[in-house]
């Protein structure tokens, strides 16, 4: 992330409450930590996001804000999980929790310019981690094409994707949507035209933006949407979901209730997450066809059934719920590698495990993984194993929000493979990161997702492709329906027809 330098110049900013002050080096002007909420403590706690307080004279906005609370594994405990690999760079590393931390960062091109795009970008990490602030969404490189970048913070886990029984649900996405009213309100003053709003997030900020896109809340707030490595299908219902409300209380020892829930400090909260989240905490999230639509992959989810998300989010989009939104849907070919791969899942499970795997999360697991190859003597089952849930989790619902999302819809599959662990990593879960944002030099080298010496040119054409689609909402390839199934490389700069995916006969 961009830090003032000795040569940096101090420059200011007046947004609705109060004037802010940022540094420029580098050929772009950044603001970091700026409020756009205020913080969520005392009885703003599971409370509807506020507008924050006015302050007097200048706030310091050239260092980074802080983080909202959430479990930080130790660097043993990350090496445990990831031999080998340095993920700090995309969850935010070791940055400071606490209160104040409904803030966002503003990247822009120097000088008193206006009617500039916004892209807003919203953060990944299961809806329990991450940071809009970790080194690689650095937006400078967007700054640079004309762009002024936003990455914001929202209330995470317990916090932000429990349903409280007297609390409002979704605070997560509603801290999403006030951060976008800010972006409305303060645009101009950072030289944004708040009518050329663009929206990206990657994986839980890519369900996010999903959420967002057919949100009533949301309507009128942003014009475009880049779906990375997302879909509308990981919601729960809400009386699902209160299943996790019940299971959390009873290890806080509270009431189920929005005075038990205020009742604990955010640590203790951040504790009972670690725990519910264990595979071993025995906790059922299925939904009533018998899917768990994480796939264990995190317990909180948004929910729907309320007033952000009033209908399950592929049935808004069949209804014509953001119609006028123009979008791009798009994943990485190998995404579950980053969970099997690093783990040596992908290369020691056998065909009884992986069978038992994914039957706790869906019905039709067996018939799933035979058509996926597992008996096929020439396949290991991990093989098999991982493609069909790379499919399952990301892939395919990508595409079924993407056919049925009834305005301008755009389609990528992004294949550069990681040479990362002797070649194996491939296109894993938030490759494409680095390149959408420029900042490879955040994940390369002998520890990095990218690897070592990864090609600088598919990053130079990412992070141009998104611009213009975000100035102008032109973009190099043809829109996508069900019929022609057109599809994007980003790494080869070729759009042609996909092939149907297996998980297609199952979910058609």
């Amino acid at each position: 992330m961009l830090a003032p330098q000795a040569s940096s110049t101090a420059i200011e900013a007046t947004t609705t409450a109060g004037a802010v002050r940022g540094f420029a080096a580098n050929g772009v002007e950044v603001f970091l930590g700026v409020p756009f909420a205020a913080p969520p403590v005392g009885a703003l706690r599971f409370a509807a996001p506020q507008p924050p307080a006015r302050w007097d004279g200048v706030r310091d906005a050239t260092k980074r804000g802080c983080i909202a609370p959430q479990a930080r594994p130790s660097k043993e405990e990350m090496e445990k999980a990831l031999p080998g690999l340095d993920i700090e760079p995309l969850i935010g590393g070791a940055q400071v929790q606490g209160d104040d931390f409904l803030v966002l960062n503003v990247w822009k091109p120097p000088g008193a310019q206006s009617g500039l795009p916004v892209m807003v970008f919203i953060h990944g990490g299961a809806f329990t981690g991450g940071a809009g602030s970790a080194d690689v969404y650095d937006g400078s490189a967007f700054a640079r094409v004309g762009i002024v970048c936003v990455t914001i913070n929202y209330r995470l886990g317990v916090e932000g994707f429990t349903p409280i029984p007297g609390a409002p649900t979704n605070l997560g996405l509603r801290d999403q949507i006030a951060a976008l009213a800010w972006v409305r309100d303060n645009a101009a003053a950072f030289g944004g035209d708040a009518g050329n709003v663009t929206i990206f997030g990657e994986s839980a900020g890519a369900m996010s933006v999903a959420n967002l896109v057919v949100s009533p809340l949301a309507q009128g707030l942003f014009k475009r949407a880049i779906v990375q490595s997302g879909h509308g299908q990981m919601v729960r219902p809400i009386a699902v979901a209160q299943r996790l409300t019940k299971r959390l209380a009873k290890i806080l020892r509270i009431q189920p209730t929005l005075e038990g829930f205020r009742s604990k400090p955010p640590a203790e909260c951040v504790q009972a997450l670690v725990k519910v989240s264990k595979p071993t905490s025995g906790i059922d999230l299925r939904n009533p066809d018998g899917r768990e639509p994480a796939f264990g992959l995190s317990r909180f989810l948004p929910v729907y059934g309320d007033d952000v998300l009033p209908d399950y989010p592929d049935e808004a989009l069949k209804k014509g719920a953001g119609a006028d939104i123009e979008l791009i849907v798009g994943t990485n070919t190998e995404e579950m590698n980053l969970y099997f791969v690093p783990s040596g899942v992908r290369r020691k499970i056998g065909k009884l495990l992986a069978n038992f795997a994914v039957g706790k999360v869906e019905p039709k697991a067996r018939e799933i993984l035979k058509a996926y190859g597992i008996n096929d003597k020439a396949k290991r089952p991990g093989d098999a194993f991982t493609e069909a849930l790379t499919d399952l989790v990301f892939r395919w619902p990508a595409r079924k929000f993407a056919a049925a999302h009834r305005g301008r819809t755009f389609v990528y599959d992004f294949g550069w493979r990681s040479p990362a662990y002797n070649d194996a990593l491939g296109a894993c879960h938030a490759i494409e990161l680095p390149f959408v944002f420029d900042t490879l030099s955040t994940a390369s080298g002998p520890r990095g997702l990218a690897g070592v010496n990864p090609p600088q040119e598919i990053a130079t054409r990412m992070n141009a492709i998104w611009a213009e689609f975000a100035r102008s909402g032109a973009l190099p390839w043809p829109e996508y329906d069900a019929a022609t199934r057109i599809v994007f490389k980003p790494e080869t700069g070729v759009a042609a027809p996909e092939a149907p995916m297996i998980a297609e006969r199952f979910y058609p």
